[in-house]
């Protein structure tokens, strides 16, 4: 009898762990199915409110974007007749749409370039719009939307200084500072065009202006609708040389692995280019940033601005 219940005990525990085993391996699969769902769901396909109702944000509702408001004309500070500072610039006017188009209320959050990659890279952001160009190196970080805006690089120096530049050749020599955005595009055009010379990293586009103008860099690399612009209101600059570029044009950085959000993103730039609005967009800033003062720029006298 003993051995009777002793063979029992073993069947019974033999039954369950084979239940148990079997449990592990549906919800495996159930898991591993739910996944895949997820990563294979064509958003694509999806309707314009069937799209909206499947993005996600970091905060239910709103569309919240990191800039580094010191690119004019892309984004910068605009004083207005009632000296209050507002953010403007054509990627501001294009985050506005693309959060109309998605209906979500836009939140702008303000910092410094480098900023603006740490914070999509950490997710604490949904995009980022702050002049980026589609760097492989940045694909780890962010998901790149299709490119909105194409522009060009320059080398600008002042106008004192232009004679002892007439090829980026001449920007090589130990002896010369070259300045560069921290973190941008430009720092790599520097390392590959001026490898020898002292490269200098400021983290705003106007410090570098400012060391420009007041001597202390002899040269700088920076994007050419920016470097336009700032000529504009400072005469003494001059954007002197263009800079070959393979990955020209302009993308907005959206959150890694938010496919839903990039689908509607491209949805929104499609629409924008498609009617125009875009370029109204971009004529807009420019005109704005060549009447205006913005955060960290020089007075008309040259000298650096406070505040």
């Amino acid at each position: 009898m003993k051995k009777f219940f002793a063979l029992l005990l073993a069947l019974a525990m033999t039954m369950s762990l084979a239940a148990c085993g079997s449990s592990e391996e549906t919800t495996e699969e159930t898991t591993d199915g739910d996944t895949a769902t997820e990563e294979t769901t064509d958003y694509a396909s999806m309707s314009d409110e069937d799209l909206k109702a499947a993005i996600t944000t970091v905060t239910a509702g709103t569309l919240t974007v990191a800039t580094s408001p010191d690119f004019a004309p892309y984004e910068f500070y605009a004083i207005g007749e009632d000296g209050q500072a507002t953010l403007a610039g054509f990627e501001m006017s294009l985050a506005q749409y693309i959060a109309d188009y998605l209906g979500l209320t836009l939140e702008v959050v303000p910092m410094d370039f480098d900023g603006t990659l740490m914070e999509l890279q950490n997710k604490s952001v949904d995009l980022g719009m702050a002049g980026y160009s589609p760097k492989p190196e940045r694909e780890n970080i962010m998901d790149f939307s299709e490119i909105f805006y194409t522009g060009g690089q320059s080398f600008v120096t002042t106008q004192a200084n232009a004679d002892k530049f007439t090829s980026l050749e001449d920007t090589n020599k130990a002896e010369y500072s070259i300045g560069a955005q921290t973190g941008s595009i430009q720092v790599d055009l520097a390392m590959a065009n001026s490898p020898d010379a002292d490269i200098i990293q400021l983290p705003k586009v106007p410090d570098i202006i400012t060391d420009l103008l007041a001597g202390n860099l002899d040269g700088a690399y920076i994007e050419t609708v920016v470097a336009e612009t700032y000529a504009k209101n400072y005469p003494d600059l001059n954007v002197l040389l263009d800079v070959p570029y393979e990955q020209e044009g302009s993308v907005v950085g959206v959150s890694k692995g938010n496919a839903a959000l990039l689908e509607g993103v491209n949805r929104a730039i499609a629409a924008v280019l498609e009617d125009g609005t875009m370029d109204q967009f971009v004529t807009e800033a420019n005109e704005l940033a060549s009447g205006t003062t913005y955060e960290g720029l020089l007075d008309e006298n040259g000298q650096a601005a406070e505040g």
